[in-house]
């Protein structure tokens, strides 16, 4: 016999909350005379790009940072978006750098990341802050892993000496939130696609994360009883009028078993924007030196 149907976690009413928290902080920052600044860079058309960073836009403008955008063209050479980073990480007038990937073909955004100034890092991808953050060193976390520890937090649901199941190894998602759950005390095990029979991991699981890219991989009988179930997936299926967003889970099938779930859309997806506030307020607070 399965639990009663999971609790939903509304991840537009948690980011709603995030925003609210820095917007007060940052309208505090003001009042001492700092206004945290926000670069963004975006090379190319890229159709999903332009969406993603427009949202950001208003998001930080609404929260009251100072917002800029750098719209590059697709035939941008490295050279002159390594030059546009070095001159945003020299402005003291800029607290937090998002370089919007991914990149147009022929520039390496790998090197370009690793020029990011770390305390500017509102992405928490260069190496210092990778580092930083499997050290316990405190640094900038990535945004949407930092995104599911909240939502999991805000719901209530224990992860200390809980068994946390991870699918998918990315250096953006899967990666950093084994090492987030790792740090508050979980049993991490991280499942990707060599891994044999990863349904039977799964179903000892007390908090899953799907993070692989694959539209509703993840069925009901994956998933033990009472879990909590974060799906980072995003995933359209269908064309035309009939297409729809799926997660990588069978949310349907899934909230019959589990204790928690996150929907898709509306789950996972706004706690990035909103964790990516949180972190730049958090840089314009660490690189003056200030408390609050």
């Amino acid at each position: 016999m399965g639990t009663p149907t999971a609790t939903i976690i509304d991840g537009k009413a948690i980011a709603k909350q995030v925003r609210a928290e820095v917007k007060a902080r940052v309208s505090g920052l003001v009042e001492r005379g700092v206004r945290p600044g926000l670069h963004v860079v975006l090379v190319g058309d890229d159709p999903a790009s332009q969406v993603y960073v427009k949202n950001k836009d208003r998001a930080a403008t609404r929260a009251g940072f100072g917002v800029e955008t750098h719209r590059l063209p697709a035939t941008t050479r490295q050279a002159e978006l390594e030059a546009l980073v070095d001159r945003l990480n020299a402005d003291d007038a800029v607290d937090g750098i998002l370089v919007q990937l991914p990149l147009p073909k022929g520039l390496d955004a790998d090197a370009v990341v690793r020029r990011l100034d770390p305390a500017k890092d509102v992405d928490g991808l260069t190496p210092a802050n990778v580092a930083d953050l499997w050290m316990g060193g405190g640094g900038l976390v990535p945004c949407t892993p930092a995104g599911c520890i909240e939502l999991l937090d805000r719901s209530g649901v224990e992860i200390a000496g809980k068994r946390a199941v991870v699918m998918g190894r990315s250096l953006l998602v899967g990666k950093p939130i084994a090492a987030l759950l790792l740090a508050r005390n979980a049993t991490v095990t991280i499942c990707h696609s060599r891994t044999p029979d990863p349904a039977a991991i799964c179903r000892e699981a007390d908090v899953l994360v799907a993070a692989v890219g694959r539209p509703e991989l993840v069925r009901g009988d994956w998933v033990a009883d009472g879990a909590a179930v974060i799906d980072v997936g995003i995933n359209r299926v269908g064309e035309g009028d009939a297409a729809r967003l799926v997660g990588d889970v069978a949310f349907d099938e899934a909230a019959e078993r589990a204790g928690w779930i996150t929907p898709v859309p509306g789950g996972v997806g706004p706690m990035t924007i909103a964790m990516l506030l949180a972190n730049t307020a958090e840089a314009a607070v660490r690189r003056r030196g200030l408390d609050g």
